[in-house]
């Protein structure tokens, strides 16, 4: 059993735990108590931002690619997500498919597309679903068809929640994340689902890391690392900016960022829209 040091972490949201189409289908062996080494190819990407759970919230995710433009990274990854709860689906769909080199599809997308129940979702997001299925465009619809929920790059495996289950599980405990890198092989993993940017290594038998708040800096040369960029559109956690992830492969760097963006003008959106003030509310908080 893997000792740990694990900080910060706690559940958000609602565990589902049902079969899905999507989910992974290996399971962790029983014997297993350690996970597989990392991989020491050659990497053709070198440096990579990863953005994550955008949620038609359209003013963060331009604060958050005008960032990442300066940065000038090889490669724009996208961990899924890009609709639901928010007013602007058909911009960010067109933002995403224009900039990313990858993007997985997340459970708000597949809940719009009409291939997960929306009772399965809570009732706040089940009513944005259905709201964006009414507003989505063809081009939109059919970018987001093409998506699926986990993917392999250079030196990284990405799904939209797990390993073990790519559309639903919240990597947000020990257990979570142990899991995950022992269904792995790649030096970093990636995930999204949860709006929380975590750090989380394992090290020989030793699991460490947990939320990684901005300006975190990690350094990745040791271990296999399990990372969470955090939400672009709408973050949880107790800080509203908008949250991204800068990833050098080659120097095993990952820099934590966040950029703040006009808040109030997703907000009035969401009112114009005539969706639930709950999820205007929570934008300002970070939650």
């Amino acid at each position: 059993m893997c000792g740990s040091t694990f900080g910060r972490l706690s559940p958000s949201g609602r565990f589902v735990r049902l079969q899905r189409k999507y989910a992974a289908t290996a399971q962790i062996p029983a014997s297993a108590s350690r996970v597989a080494l990392p991989r020491e190819d050659g990497l053709r990407t070198m440096r990579v931002a990863v953005i994550s759970d955008i949620h038609g919230n359209l003013h963060a995710l331009e604060a958050a690619l005008d960032q990442v433009a300066r940065e000038r990274p090889d490669a724009l990854w996208c961990l899924g997500d890009l609709v639901g709860y928010g007013p602007r689906p058909n911009e960010c769909c067109e933002l995403v498919r224009e900039r990313a080199d990858v993007c997985l599809a997340g459970n708000h997308d597949l809940g719009v597309l009409g291939e997960l129940d929306l009772d399965d979702f809570a009732p706040d997001a089940a009513a944005a679903a259905r709201w964006t299925q009414t507003v989505l465009t063809e081009a939109a619809r059919d970018f987001l068809a093409s998506l699926r929920p986990k993917a392999i790059q250079d030196g990284a495996e990405l799904y939209h929640a797990s390993p073990r289950d790519p559309v639903w599980e919240y990597v947000l405990s020990p257990e979570a994340a142990l899991a995950a890198l022992q269904l792995t092989s790649e030096r970093v993993v990636l995930v999204g689902h949860s709006h929380v940017a975590l750090a989380i290594v394992v090290q020989g038998d030793r699991l460490r890391g947990g939320a990684a708040p901005a300006d975190t800096d990690a350094d990745l040369s040791e271990g296999r690392w399990l990372l969470n960029p955090g939400s672009v559109g709408q973050p949880r956690g107790g800080d509203p900016r908008a949250a991204w992830l800068l990833l050098d492969l080659k120097a095993r760097r990952a820099e934590f960022r966040r950029v703040a963006y006009p808040i109030e003008r997703t907000q009035a959106e969401i009112h114009e829209e005539g969706l639930a003030e709950a999820l205007a509310a929570r934008l300002s908080a970070g939650v």
